[in-house]
């Protein structure tokens, strides 16, 4: 069984503050053997980090003290010459083993940031895929993760009060199509919805029925799932899929 989890945050007057709730959150979560954890995407008061490991030291050593995988978000990160949000994924060592670029910024973000271009499995735990809020909107991305190997998805999210239904709706969609557990973190606050959501299916008769679970105020939550479950409902989806123009 793989123990997957979120952090749900909600808005702090300073970031160290929030960065010491996180801590806490990830330290429960660690505590219950949780292997992968997902924090929001832009929870903290400054959005720009260029220095990762700086910036999420404290996580760097709870992920190395409980082996856990964390994925600390997605920021604004200065690559190269470029401005793009990333996730940085810091792995049970208490490395950052990878990042994973936002592949479509959303609305003002495309004046500011750089696409992604690639799509990254990551083994840590399991083998995992990061999509970033708007990129769960496009079913091309949770399939071509899938179909790289990810097991579950992971989703940094930052969804305001009036999306939170569509949202659910896409994340509970991708799941569906893909046969795997989705993962997505949100904001709570007076603009942002909260909401987070685990899902998970059953089958049922030949068919797959889905259920889900949401988190309230700044909280976290972990569920166990048995991945291998999902990997002859899955390859079965995908070779049914034809080629059409």
């Amino acid at each position: 069984m793989t123990k997957l989890g979120i952090v749900q945050m909600q808005a702090h007057d300073n970031d160290e503050r929030a960065i010491a709730a996180a801590a806490r959150m990830l330290r429960r979560l660690g505590k219950s053997e949780t292997d992968i954890v997902c924090l929001p995407e832009q929870w903290l008061n400054e959005n720009r980090i260029d220095d990762f490991d700086a910036r999420f030291y404290e996580f760097k050593k709870i992920a190395r003290e409980y082996s856990m995988t964390v994925i600390a978000g997605a920021f604004y990160h200065k690559k190269e010459r470029s401005l793009v949000i990333s996730a940085p994924i810091i792995g049970p060592s208490g490395d950052i083993i990878g990042e994973q670029d936002k592949i479509h910024p959303f609305d003002y973000e495309r004046n500011k940031i750089q696409a992604g271009t690639k799509i990254k499995v990551f083994k840590s735990g399991c083998r995992f895929g990061v999509l970033i809020c708007y990129d769960m909107v496009f079913s091309d991305v949770a399939e071509m993760l899938g179909k790289k190997g990810a097991q579950v998805l992971l989703s940094p999210s930052r969804i305001v009060r009036r999306g939170i239904v569509p949202w659910h709706m896409y994340v509970q969609v991708r799941s569906l199509e893909n046969r795997m557990p989705v993962l997505a973190a949100n904001i709570e606050s007076w603009k942002y919805g909260g909401k987070s959501i685990i899902t998970d299916m059953t089958e049922k008769n030949g068919v797959m029925i889905p259920s889900r679970t949401l988190l309230t105020g700044q909280s976290a939550k972990y569920a166990e799932f048995d991945l291998k479950k999902y990997e002859k409902p899955r390859k079965s989806r995908y070779s049914d899929h034809h080629k059409f123009v």
